[in-house]
């Protein structure tokens, strides 16, 4: 069943210049006309905020669509002699939250042994939907950071049921029609805060020296909020389950999150990505499966790196009574996991109260361990969808004992743009220093383009931007801000850059966008697709599989960058014309003689209808 969408009319003045136009006021400024501005634009419904930011920032008459310069000119679309794109319709509002690959009726039918119920399971062909994804009716464009860490629409997450599961555990309180988050969690309810300084106390959180993190279990991802605080870029991951939108609940405060778990398949990030990991309370068995779980934190652990546990068995003589388990249980699981760390050549840094502190070794050498089952030698980024295995992952050879394995990084920020160890040893084919450092000064041309056509990227106006083919992280690098952060995704089809993105201290992941992405609807506010619809040309999937995913995962008035070959873009134009977008295409920086083309998008407002409003959660 199809719904019919509510729109927002026109107004005069309600919308930044740089996010309203369409090929319609592309003509009306050329005629000298009126722009035409939606109302709800990017900064919410009409609230006392909302406006306060319009008056600052607005002027719909001042400055009429986007800003183009004279080498960065409008490209019409070259006319074709085939149909019109088809139109597709809003799908009915029962989807508003609708996770393609981690949809509850599908999960149900996977077993539930090691939570492969909870991992993903993408619907064949043949049940994809072909529809647009409303927006819940009310659905407001969520606060600017540093104010959405602690504060969500209700409207935009209509779901309370955490709000009465973690009462007593300062993670969310439900105030009027908004969310707030406390920055509290059932390890540290003092407050997220006190909690990282504690394990600054042993972690070199502050210097630089940790940039990357992974949290396991991440709840509404108040943890990676302080981290961000910090400058930590976190990596957080939680599955879709009867705690309702913990991950959506995390990108709409503005933390970097994806629907996951440590289940039976190998986690989407290469070996040696993060700086530290943690567990809080994530209730993950780690001794069992022969220590599956913690091999593979193991596993994605750079050498050096830190891994934090705090929550059961951890100070199980104070807790056992209330976590009802014998004392005898528990002291066994804590001497199981401290076994397993040793294995891994992780020494015990640290326990105190609730929280233990474990740190890999920087290499074989310097560690003493008993024999163990080493992984054998293979494509280490070969991920997608690869079992997860109980052997050791091995340490890259190093030459002496101070040597760090797989090389030393730089404290962050320098480490953004000096050379990564995988190039510098040469991991990665064709990249070498000199191409990776032309490729870093491109994307510094590039971007400053962008933002002569879209004048707030760089503030918080785009908070949640993706990368869908990231490359070497250019993009991404360009861009870093405390502002915002970039999910840099690099296609399981493409060359395996994502090592050495995490080595400039980025984030991301591998994924194939023939599939649905691990995350909740209308989750960011920019995308970036350079060279990802001609990779994926010649049939491996239809591109509109791809924009409708894009549609999806979109906000309303999110934007779009494509940059790609004109035959590519042109194709791409027809079918973003029936998607509810405005779409403009201009020339390469460098002018109208480079075959490569940009488009330019902003998904328009709409949202379901107000009596077809799914919340299920009232």
């Amino acid at each position: 069943m199809v719904q019919t969408a509510e729109c927002a009319p026109q107004t005069a003045n309600s919308l930044l210049y740089l996010t309203s136009f369409s090929l319609q006021t592309y003509t009306e400024r050329e005629r000298g006309g009126p722009l035409a501005c939606f109302q709800k634009s990017g900064f919410g419904k009409g609230d006392g905020y909302a406006m306060e930011m319009n008056k600052q920032q607005v002027n719909c008459n001042v400055s009429p669509s986007l800003d183009f310069e004279s080498h960065h000119k409008y490209v019409a679309p070259i006319e074709s002699s085939e149909p019109k794109a088809k139109v597709f319709e809003p799908c009915d509002a029962k989807f508003t939250d609708y996770t393609p690959c981690q949809e509850q009726d599908r999960a149900m039918k996977f077993p539930r042994e090691n939570m492969i119920y909870r991992e993903r399971h993408c619907p064949p062909k043949e049940e994809k939907l072909r529809c647009l994804i409303p927006a819940p009716n009310g659905y407001t464009t969520p606060f600017p950071w540093p104010k959405s860490r602690d504060y969500v629409y209700y409207s935009n997450v209509p779901f309370k049921s955490l709000t009465v599961e973690k009462a007593n555990q300062n993670w969310v309180e439900y105030q009027g029609n908004v969310f707030k988050f406390p920055g509290g969690g059932t390890m540290f309810p003092q407050g997220a805060d006190a909690y990282i300084d504690e394990l600054a106390r042993v972690i070199p959180i502050a210097d630089g020296t940790v940039r990357t993190a992974l949290d396991t279990g991440c709840g509404v991802a108040s943890w990676g909020a302080y981290m961000l605080k910090r400058n930590v870029l976190p990596m957080s991951f939680a599955p879709r389950d009867n705690h309702e939108a913990q991950v959506q609940f995390a990108l709409e405060r503005g933390v970097p999150a994806i629907i996951g778990v440590l289940g039976s398949i190998k986690l989407p990030y290469p070996p040696r990505s993060f700086d530290m990991a943690q567990c809080s309370r994530c209730l993950i068995q780690w001794a069992s499966n022969d220590g599956m779980y913690l091999k593979e934190v193991d596993r994605v652990l750079r050498p050096g790196g830190y891994w934090v546990l705090s929550g059961p068995p951890i100070n199980w003589k104070t807790y056992y009574k209330t976590w009802k388990r014998t004392k005898e249980d528990l002291e066994a699981e804590q001497t199981s996991i401290e076994d397993l760390a040793k294995s891994l050549c992780w020494e015990k840094k640290y326990e105190k109260g609730d929280i233990a502190i474990f740190r890999k070794k920087i290499n074989a050498k310097s560690c003493k361990r008993k024999s163990a089952i080493y992984c054998e030698a293979s494509d280490d980024d070969n991920l997608w969808y690869k079992k997860m295995e109980t052997c050791v992952t091995p340490f890259p050879e190093v030459e002496s004992p101070t040597e760090v394995a797989g090389g030393e990084l730089k404290k962050f920020p320098a480490r953004l743009y000096d050379v990564p160890p995988r190039v510098r040893n040469g991991e990665v084919p064709g990249v070498t220093p000199e191409s990776y450092e032309e490729d870093s000064k491109l994307w510094k041309k590039h971007v400053a383009a962008y933002k002569r056509s879209i004048r707030l990227l760089g503030t918080t106006r785009y908070r949640n931007i993706m990368d869908m083919n990231a490359g070497l992280g250019g993009f991404a690098a360009a861009l870093e801000s405390s502002k915002l952060w970039v999910m840099n995704v690099v296609p399981i089809i493409a060359e395996k850059t994502l090592g050495v993105i995490y080595e400039r201290g980025l984030i991301g992941m591998y994924h194939d966008w023939c599939e649905g992405f691990s995350t909740y609807p209308r989750t960011y506010d920019l995308i970036h697709a350079s060279g990802l619809f001609k990779l994926y040309d010649n049939n491996k999937c239809e591109y509109e599989d791809i924009l409708l995913e894009m549609d999806r995962i979109l906000r309303p008035e999110g934007m779009v960058i494509v940059r790609d070959e004109v035959d590519v873009i042109n194709k791409v134009m027809k079918i973003a014309g029936g998607m509810r977008w405005d779409v403009k295409m201009v020339d390469h920086e460098d002018g109208p003689l480079v075959p490569q083309k940009i488009l330019i998008a902003m998904k328009q407002y709409w949202v379901a209808p107000a009596a077809a409003s799914n919340s299920t959660d009232q």
